[in-house]
C-alpha cells in the first residue's frame, strides 16, 4: 500500500461506525452515538482533505496493483472531493433526523437499520474517491448490498417486490459496468480516470468506443435513473424517510450520476464524444427523461412517490449538463449535485415529518396543515421554488448555467427543456404548497411540529438552500470547484 492514508480513512470510518452500532445495538442510546461519532469524524476527516486539496495535486493512494494498469486505488480530485463534502454533510444532518424518525415510529430492526446505513456510506465515499474504473465499480455494488436492507426494511410483501426490483435493476447494472471494463482494458490497457478523457480511447476503432460509452450509461444510467431504467426508484420509496432522503437524494442516485459524469469527462472527454456524436444521444435521452419525470410527478397523490418522480428528472438535469460538453454545462452539473441534494432532502425530511406527527402520506390529505406544521411547510415551499428555479435559492443557479449550457453547445431546445421543466416543478409542488397553508381542515385543529430531532435537521437544510444561493461558494466552495472541473475536464 503506498500514499496518503487519508482517503483509506475516509472509507474505513463508516465502515468501523456500522460495526460499532452491531455491537452496542441493545443499548438505543450507545447506537445512536456510534453513528452521530462515525457522522462526525467522517465529515472532519473529509473536511480536512477538501479543505488542503491542491486540485493540480489530488491526493492519492494505491492499495493493490493487481496487474499492469489494473489496481485499487482511492484518488481525492476535485470532483470527487464535491461528492464525499456532500454525502458526509448530509450524514451527518441525516442521522440526527433518523433518530427523530425511528423513535417516534417505534420501527423494529433499528440496529440494522443504522449498521447499514452506515456500510452505505462507506461504499459511498469509495465511489467519490475511486481513482478507477475498477475501485469504482467495486464500491458501486457494494452500495447496491449495503442499501438492499434498507430498502426491504419494513419486511411488508410490498418491500419485498420492491427490493427484489431494485437487486434485480442494480446486479443487472454490474453486469454492464463489467462488459465495459473489458472491452476498455483491451483496448487501452488502462482503467484510471483522466481528465478530459483517456488519450488511447480516441484510437480504438469506433464500434468499440460505442460499446464501451453504451454499457457504461446503462451500468450507471440504472441509479442514475435514466429511461427506461427508473422503474426501480418509485418502487424504493417502500423503505423508511430518511433512506429516500439520504440514498435516494444523495447517495445511490448521485453515484449513479457520478459514474456518468466520470465517464462522459474522465473516460471519454468532449474530443472524443464530438467526434463520435454520443454526447448527443445522450443528451437527449436526458432531456426526454427530465420531462417524463415531471409529468409522471403531476398525477402522483402519495408524496413520496412525487418527490421519486420529481427526483427522476433532477437526476437528468445532470446528465444533460454533461452531455452538452461545454464548459457552463458541466460546471453547472456539478453544482447541481450540491443543489439539488439540498432541496431534495428537505423536501424528503417534511414528507417524513408530516407522516410521523400525522400519519399523513398522501397530497390529497393536506390541505390546512401548514397550519398546524407552519416550519415544516415553510421549509417544503424553500423547496420546491428551489427545485423551479425560483431566485435566489440555490437550485436557481445550476439551472442557469445549465441553460447557458444549451445555449454554447447550439440546443437551443434542450435549454428550453429545463424552462418547460421549471413550469412543471411549480405545477406538482406548488399546490401542495398552496393547499397546506390557504385551505382549512378539521383534521389539523392544533398547532404541532415534529419533535426537534427531525426539525432541526429540515429547517438547517432549507436554510442552507437559501444561503447556498445568496452565496454559492459558502462552506466547502461548490461553485469554484465545479467551474473549476468543468475547467480541468475540457
Amino acid at each position: 500500500m503506498t500514499g496518503d492514508w487519508g482517503p483509506i480513512v475516509a472509507v474505513a470510518i463508516p465502515a468501523v461506525g456500522a460495526l460499532a452500532v452491531l455491537r452496542t445495538g441493545r443499548r438505543p442510546n450507545v447506537r445512536e452515538a456510534c453513528t452521530l461519532v462515525s457522522a462526525t469524524l467522517l465529515l472532519g476527516v473529509v473536511g480536512g482533505m477538501v479543505a488542503g486539496l491542491d486540485v493540480q495535486a489530488p491526493i492519492e493512494t494505491t492499495i493493490v496493483e493487481m496487474v499492469p494498469g489494473v489496481a485499487l486505488r482511492l484518488r481525492v480530485d476535485a470532483f470527487g472531493a464535491v461528492f464525499a463534502t456532500l454525502a458526509s454533510v448530509l450524514w451527518l444532518v441525516t442521522s440526527v433526523y433518523s433518530i427523530g424518525y425511528m423513535r417516534g415510529l417505534r420501527e423494529h430492526a433499528q440496529t440494522r437499520y443504522y449498521a447499514s446505513f452506515a456500510a452505505a456510506l462507506s461504499a459511498t465515499i469509495g465511489v467519490a474517491f475511486s481513482a478507477n474504473l475498477l475501485t469504482l465499480y467495486l464500491f458501486y455494488e457494494l452500495l447496491t448490498f449495503a442499501t438492499y436492507p434498507l430498502v426491504v426494511h419494513k419486511e411488508t410483501e410490498v418491500a419485498l417486490v420492491a427490493s427484489r426490483k431494485y437487486l434485480t435493476y442494480t446486479l443487472g447494472a454490474g453486469v454492464s459496468l463489467l462488459a465495459a471494463m473489458g472491452v476498455l482494458y483491451a483496448t487501452t490497457g488502462t482503467l484510471e480516470f483522466e481528465p478530459g478523457g483517456i488519450a488511447s480511447l480516441a484510437d480504438a476503432p469506433a464500434a468499440a468506443q460505442y460499446f464501451i460509452f453504451t454499457a457504461l450509461i446503462v451500468g450507471f444510467g440504472v441509479k442514475a435513473a435514466l429511461l427506461p431504467m427508473q422503474g426501480w426508484l418509485p418502487s424504493a420509496m417502500v423503505a423508511p424517510t430518511p433512506v429516500s432522503a439520504l440514498l435516494h437524494a444523495v447517495a445511490v442516485v448521485k453515484s449513479g450520476v457520478f459514474g456518468v459524469v466520470r465517464t462522459v469527462a474522465f473516460v471519454f472527454g468532449a474530443g472524443a464524444l464530438g467526434e463520435l456524436g454520443a454526447g448527443d444521444w445522450l443528451a437527449y435521452l436526458a432531456a426526454a427523461t427530465v420531462l417524463f419525470g415531471s409529468i409522471v410527478a403531476l398525477s402522483q397523490d402519495n408524496l413520496k412517490r412525487r418527490l421519486a418522480y420529481s427526483t427522476i428528472s433532477h437526476l437528468s438535469y445532470i446528465v444533460l449538463g454533461a452531455a452538452l460538453l461545454t464548459p457552463s454545462a458541466t460546471g453547472g452539473a456539478v453544482l447541481h449535485m450540491v443543489n439539488h441534494a439540498f432541496l431534495k432532502i428537505t423536501l424528503f425530511f417534511c414528507a417524513g415529518a408530516i407522516y410521523v406527527t400525522t400519519g399523513c402520506d398522501r397530497v390529497s390529505q393536506l390541505a390546512g396543515i401548514g397550519r398546524r406544521m407552519p416550519l415544516t411547510m415553510a421549509a417544503f415551499a424553500v423547496g420546491a421554488l428551489g427545485l423551479a428555479g425560483v431566485p435566489p435559492l440555490n437550485g436557481f443557479i445550476s439551472k442557469w448555467y445549465l441553460c447557458i449550457g444549451g445555449v454554447e453547445a447550439d440546443h437551443m431546445g434542450l435549454a428550453l427543456v429545463l424552462i418547460v421543466s421549471g413550469v412543471l416543478n411549480i405545477a406538482y409542488l406548488f399546490p401542495i404548497v398552496y393547499t397546506a397553508f390557504f385551505r382549512s381542515s378539521e383534521e389539523f385543529p392544533s398547532y404541532g411540529e415534529a419533535n426537534v430531532a427531525m426539525l432541526v435537521p429540515l429547517v438547517l437544510t432549507a436554510l442552507a438552500s437559501i444561503l447556498l444561493g445568496l452565496w454559492p461558494d459558502l462552506g466547502a466552495g461548490a461553485w469554484s470547484m465545479a467551474h473549476e472541473i468543468a475547467r480541468l475536464v475540457q
